[in-house]
């Protein structure tokens, strides 16, 4: 798979962060280190990326170059993590801005 910059759209993770509270009550959350270890263990996933949220809020994305497995997780600061989402096809892009000159 292609080793490139990570581009995450604003909206995605505005909606991973709303969603945070949600998973919490689901009880698909639990400590930090736990899901990070689960992760790395039964999928493989590393961390590909961290934003900071609202609140103190972090969100990171864990994927896998091997077998293109991915979740996204949302850490709060109390330190429990919450799985938001996770899938398959992970891809890592590297996309340019859009050219906003006026003159061109």
């Amino acid at each position: 798979m292609k080793r490139t910059t990570l581009a995450l759209p604003a909206l995605l993770a505005a909606l991973t962060l709303a969603a945070a509270p949600a998973a919490a009550q689901s009880r698909n959350c639990a400590p930090r280190d736990t899901v990070i270890k689960r992760l790395a263990e039964k999928y493989g996933e590393s961390r590909q990326s961290i934003g900071m949220g609202q609140q103190g809020m972090v969100m990171e994305t864990f994927a896998s170059d091997e077998t293109g497995s991915w979740t996204i997780t949302v850490t709060t600061p109390n330190g429990m993590t919450c799985l938001v989402a996770s899938g398959q096809s992970y891809e890592v892009l590297a996309e340019a801005l859009p050219n906003t000159d006026s003159d061109v």
